[in-house]
Formats: C-alpha cells, structure tokens, sequence
C-alpha cells in the first residue's frame, strides 16, 4: 500500500494537472470556435477569480477543521471544473465558468495540501513535506499542459480528449487520497481572521512587491510567446504550446534544489536572482516577438528556460518567507495568502494583450523588465525579521 504522503501527492499531481490543462488550448479554441487572444488570456486569468477567495476561506478551514476534509472535497469540485470545461464548445461562456472552478479547486488544495505534506512526513528528513508538495504540483502543471497539447494535437475532439483524461485522473486520486489520516486535531474555536506575521514589514515590504512576477513571468512563456510562432509551427503548433508550457514549469521545479542550497546562506539574495532571471527571459520573449522562423521558436525555448527559472527562484524565496515568519497554527493560511499574491500573476498576459496592440510587445516586455527590478529594489529596503525557533520541516518547495 502507497505510504499516506505519497496518497497525497497524487491528489495535489492530479489538481494541478487540471489547473494547467487549459494552457495550451488556445490555439484550439482559435481554430474551432474563433476566440481571440484577449478572449483567451481573459479565460485563463479567470482561475485567480476562483482560487483566491477559496485560498483565504480554505486556509482558514484546513487550520480549524483539518486538512482532509478540505482535500477530500477539493476531488469532486475538479472533477466539475472539468466537465464544464468539455462543455465549452457549446457556448464560449461555459469555458470561463470552468476556469473559476478549476481555480477553486487549486485553492482548495494548495494551502491545505502543502501543510498536509509537511505534517504527514514529519519523520523524514527535514524539508521533504514541502519538497514533496512542490514537486507533486510542478509536475502536474508541466504535465496537465504537456499531455493536453499532445492530446489535443493528434487525438479526435481535441476539445473534449483533454478534459476526460483529467476526470479520470482525479477519480484516480479520489480513491488513493481517502483512507489517508488527518493529521492536525481539530479545533472548535474559531480560526483567527488575521494572519499576525504576514501583516509586518518583513512581509509586506520584503516579499508583496515582487510576488506578482512569480506566474507573471511564468505565463507570459506558455500564454503570449507561443501564438507568435504559430504560422512557422502549423502542423505541431498545439504540441508546441503545451511542450513550452511544460518546459516552463518543469525548469522551475528542477532549479528548486540548487535554489535551496543557495538560501541557506544567501536568503537575501533570492529575488534579485530571480529578477536577474526574469529580466534576461524578457529580453529572450523581446527576441520572439521582433523576429520570425527558427529564430523566433529558439528564442521562446531560451524564453521559456529563463523565465521558469525565474518562476522557480521567487516561488521558494517567497515560500522560505512565509515558513520563517508564520507561526504553526496560522501555516495553512499564511500560505495561502502567499499564494493568492503570487497567481494576481496570472493576469499578466491578459494585460499584455490589451496594450501590446496600442505600445508594442517589445514596450510592454521593457515595462514588465522595469517594473521587477523596481520591486526587489523596494524589497530590499525591508528590516530583516526576528528571528523564529526553525520547524522540523520547512515550508518551501524542496528540501535539502
């Protein structure tokens, strides 16, 4: 029988991979039911609708209640997600619908499954929980994006083939996440509506201003680049999207460990490296956008490369944050506040699509390039925090 962490981590797998599955349907989507590129950005932006207030409400539950009954019933609402996603065809307006509830049900899971994680490897060594949860949700928003740009290329009805694999799968999951025990003891006062320690300086000012770039940079890979090269790609371009997506959020879970060793000595240091990241990726997408051919689609694989590096990089800096100035029995929420600034990213390309047309991609890459160094700038003015007795296990995305 599957040790009760690794239960869980098909779980988190599994909604991850139908948070992502959207991403590379957009050219789909053009084709058979003639959406625009705003229209899509639009639909896919609509998950932080959902996601966010669920993170806040979620958070507060799986701190009060428990976590599995959080995760238990974050199945069935993906599950739901994705069948009204396969509706879509039928009218346009079913496709936004299923984004908000896909983003609930990550909102579900994120915050409750990481503090799960954490407490259900309480033996292992120290970091493995978290290390756990983000390689299980990495990889499911590479591979959700992955397998769906491959199903949607070459299987018939590339708008429902995508959306049955995910039902399976979270079916699947439903079954292995069950038995799984609940590990925090349920409390029945109420949970405190403030998270204390996220509501300071180091917090506020060393972290908020930047966690916006986190999916920000990250979506501008797999949701802006691709269409670019759409005409030199035709006859694989719904793989290609989904392989960069993939690519994208799979270098980021696989620089998680370096990035790790590095904090250890050098924490400060960590969003200016991601900027540096961020700021070079930009520069590759500056390159898509101003060229054409084989030059353009080697500039999107550099882009994608540097900008999940960047990805990975602020996401663990953010998450080694939150672990070291949360107390415990704010963990869920703390991480889901976290969470909820960093997917406001996840608009990014929606607000690119709306102004490249009047100032230029190449302005708005410039723009997004100054904006960031701007905000590590600011964070780098923050006090440092006091400091905390350290946890058996960190809550970052990887271990040691």
């Amino acid at each position: 029988m599957p040790a009760p962490w690794l239960r869980l981590a098909v779980a988190l797998f599994a909604v991850s991979w139908g948070a992502n599955q959207f991403a590379p349907m957009q050219l789909v989507y053009s084709r058979h039911l003639g959406l625009t590129s705003g229209s899509f950005t639009a639909m896919l932006g609509a998950y932080v609708l959902g996601l966010v207030p669920a993170l806040l409400y979620f958070g507060r539950v799986a701190d009060r209640a428990g976590r599995r009954v959080v995760i238990r019933s974050m199945i069935p609402v993906s599950v739901v997600s994705s069948l009204v996603l396969l509706l879509g065809p039928l009218s346009p307006e079913l496709l936004y619908v299923g984004r908000v509830l896909a983003g609930v049900a990550s909102g579900m899971a994120f915050g409750a499954g990481t503090a799960w994680m954490k407490e259900l490897s309480a033996r292992a060594p120290v970091g493995a929980g978290a290390r756990r949860a983000a390689v299980s949700l990495s990889a499911g928003f590479g591979c959700g994006a992955l397998f769906a740009g491959v199903v949607a290329q070459w299987l018939p009805a590339p708008q429902v083939s995508p959306y049955v694999v995910h039902i399976a799968l979270m079916i699947a999951a439903l079954a292995l996440v069950w038995p799984v025990p609940e590990t925090r003891t349920v409390r029945t006062a109420p949970a405190a509506t403030r998270v204390t320690a996220l509501s300071k300086a180091p917090f506020l000012r060393g972290v908020v201003p930047w966690t916006p770039w986190v999916f920000g940079t990250a979506t501008i890979a797999f949701a802006t680049l691709p269409p670019r090269v759409e005409q030199s790609l035709d006859a694989v371009s719904i793989a290609f999207t989904g392989t960069i997506a993939a690519l994208t959020m799979i270098t980021g879970a696989v620089i998680q460990p370096w990035v790790r060793r590095f904090l250890e000595h050098r924490e400060e240091w960590g969003a200016p490296a991601g900027a540096v990241l961020g700021v070079l990726g930009l520069g590759a997408a500056g390159v898509v956008v101003h060229t054409d051919g084989a030059v353009a689609v080697v500039a999107v694989f550099g882009a994608a490369l540097l900008l999940g590096s960047c990805y990975g990089v602020l996401l663990i800096s953010g998450l080694v944050a939150v672990e070291r100035l949360a107390p415990e029995d704010e963990l869920a929420q703390s991480v889901a506040v976290y969470y909820c600034l960093i997917y406001l990213g996840f608009a990014l390309p929606f607000l690119v699509s709306v102004l490249a047309p009047r100032i230029g991609y190449g302005t708005c890459f410039a723009a997004i390039a100054v904006l960031m160094i701007a905000s590590v700038l600011v964070a780098r003015t923050a006090p440092a925090p006091r400091a905390r007795p350290a946890r058996r296990d960190d809550v970052s995305p990887v271990g040691r």
